[in-house]
């Protein structure tokens, strides 16, 4: 079991020549469209925006996604605040 806890931990973003990445330490996806891809990792929250964007594998056991697409921007922030009510998302963001 610990082993299983510090495999999720290591939390790491490969990104390929704008047009794909791989990212590990994923808690959850939050949200997905083509413009915007939302992740909760072990880090913070992860925003990634582009152009075309496709979740192409999501392996949340091992905390895995990978990501094809044009990725204009990666944007971390805290996720301590995440989710507590009265807040909007963007306020949150960049808190």
């Amino acid at each position: 079991m610990e082993d299983k806890l510090q495999v999720q931990k290591n939390h790491k973003v490969n990104l390929n020549a704008r047009s794909s990445a791989t990212i590990t330490g994923v808690k959850d996806v939050l949200s997905f469209d083509a413009g915007e891809v939302l992740l909760e990792t072990e880090m913070g929250i992860l925003m990634l925006r582009g152009n075309e964007l496709h979740v192409n594998r999501l392996t949340l056991e091992k905390g895995e996604v990978d990501i094809d697409g044009r990725i204009d921007s990666l944007t971390y922030s805290d996720n301590n605040n995440y989710g507590r009510s009265g807040e909007s998302f963007i306020s949150k963001l960049f808190k």
